[in-house]
Formats: structure tokens, C-alpha cells, sequence
């Protein structure tokens, strides 16, 4: 079990789509675990609120990231590579959390060293078990780096 659940673990979600945002805030909040949920809109926030500039300034580091490729700003793919490039970011670990499901997009996000890749499914109840899937396994199993 994973020993990181004494203390809160942060989570960054990237996500541009309302309704999808709030479905994995509704989920988390539903899990009977210490996280709390930021959520960023476009590629462009992510990466002010990783490196901590202006309104994020105060916020804190992310255990663990998802993140949605289909962004305005900036796309996931460059969100990944500045993340994944960075010293101080490429230890968090990177879920790509997507409506893609192309060969060229999970190719590319592999290479630049996302940590899973997971297609969105349209099926609201099959969205959800995906949600827990990832908070079964990324936060109960996995060891995530400490801030």
C-alpha cells in the first residue's frame, strides 16, 4: 500500500473540457483519500502553475499530473516535453488523460516519457471506472515522488 496517504497528495489535472474536469474532481472527492485537486485549463497555466509564476506562485508541487493533449495555448505534447525536459518537473510522473486514441499521439507521448497513456472513453459510467482505475493503482499502489 502506498505510504504517501498520511499526507495529501497533489494532483494537477490539465483539462480544458468542464464537464470532464469535473467529473475527475467528482470521483477523487468521492474516494475515501487525502487529495486535493487543481485544476488548469489550457497548456499554457500548466506549465505557470508547475513553475510556480505569478498567481501560482504559493501553490504547491504536484505528486502526480493528468493531462489531456487536446489543449488551447500550448498542447499536451508540449506541456509533456517542458515538463519531461525540465530537472526539477520530469520526476512527476505524467498521466495522458485523452479522446485520442492515434497510434501518432501515443507514439509520441511514450517517447517523450509520459508515464500511461489512457483514451477517454464517450461512456460516461465507462469515463468514471477509468477515474477510479487511476485512483486505485496511482494512489494506492504506486509510490509517488514527495514534493
Amino acid at each position: 500500500m502506498n505510504s504517501s496517504l498520511s499526507k495529501i497528495i497533489e494532483i494537477l489535472l490539465v483539462e480544458d473540457s468542464h464537464s470532464d474536469a469535473q467529473l475527475v474532481a467528482k470521483v477523487f472527492e468521492k474516494a475515501n483519500l487525502t487529495t486535493h485537486l487543481e485544476i488548469v485549463k489550457d497548456g499554457v497555466e500548466a506549465l505557470a502553475f508547475l513553475n510556480r509564476e505569478g498567481r501560482y506562485s504559493q501553490m504547491p508541487r504536484p505528486n502526480l499530473i493528468l493531462l489531456d493533449l487536446h489543449l488551447p495555448k500550448k498542447d499536451g505534447i508540449g506541456v509533456l516535453t517542458a515538463i519531461k525536459t525540465d530537472v526539477n518537473l520530469r520526476d512527476i510522473p505524467v498521466i495522458i488523460l485523452t479522446t485520442s486514441d492515434t497510434q501518432e499521439d501515443i507514439i509520441d507521448c511514450y517517447k517523450m516519457d509520459a508515464n500511461c497513456y489512457l483514451t477517454k472513453p464517450r461512456n460516461l459510467k465507462q469515463f468514471q471506472a477509468i477515474i477510479k482505475t487511476i485512483e486505485s493503482f496511482w494512489l494506492k499502489c504506486v509510490q509517488l515522488p514527495t514534493n
